[in-house]
C-alpha cells in the first residue's frame, strides 16, 4: 500500500461524515415543520456508506475508501396532530409533523462529528510522519 492512500482514505471519511452532518443539519432544521398532507411532510434523511470491498479483494491489503452510496428517507410514519384550529389543518382537522427524532439526530450529529475530528486527526498525523521521514535525510 503507498505511503499516500492514507490521504485518501482519511479524506473519503471526512467527506461522508461531512455529508451525514448537513443531513443532521437538514432534518434538525425540518423538524417543526408542519404540512397539510402526508405525501408532503418532510421526511428524515440518512446516508448509505459501503467500503470498497471490491479494491480490498484485489489488492489483498486491508484499507478502503468509503463510498457514499445514496440518502435514503426514513419509512417511520408521520406525526398527526389533532389541531382544527390551526390554518394548515387537513379536511379532518389534523396537521402533519415530520417523522425526526430529535434526539436521535443530536446523537448522529456527535458521532458525525467525531468521526470527522477522528479523520483529521488521522491526516494530520500521517502528514506529520511523511515530513519527519523527509527530514531524515538532512
Amino acid at each position: 500500500m503507498s505511503s499516500f492512500r492514507i490521504f485518501d482514505i482519511s479524506g473519503s471519511g471526512m467527506n461522508a461524515q461531512s455529508l451525514r452532518l448537513n443531513l443532521v443539519a437538514s432534518n434538525i432544521s425540518n423538524a417543526n415543520s408542519v404540512s397539510s398532507s402526508i405525501d408532503q411532510t418532510y421526511k428524515s434523511r440518512q446516508p448509505v456508506f459501503a467500503a470498497e470491498l471490491k479494491n480490498i479483494m484485489d489488492k489483498q491489503n486491508a484499507a478502503s475508501k468509503v463510498n457514499v452510496l445514496g440518502v435514503v428517507e426514513s419509512q417511520a410514519p408521520t406525526v398527526m396532530e389533532y389541531a382544527p384550529n390551526h390554518p394548515m389543518a387537513d379536511q379532518s382537522g389534523y396537521i402533519y409533523k415530520p417523522n425526526v427524532n430529535i434526539v436521535e439526530e443530536m446523537a448522529n450529529m456527535m458521532s458525525a462529528s467525531r468521526s470527522y475530528q477522528n479523520n483529521v486527526e488521522v491526516l494530520n498525523t500521517a502528514k506529520e510522519l511523511v515530513l519527519q521521514t523527509l527530514r531524515i535525510g538532512q
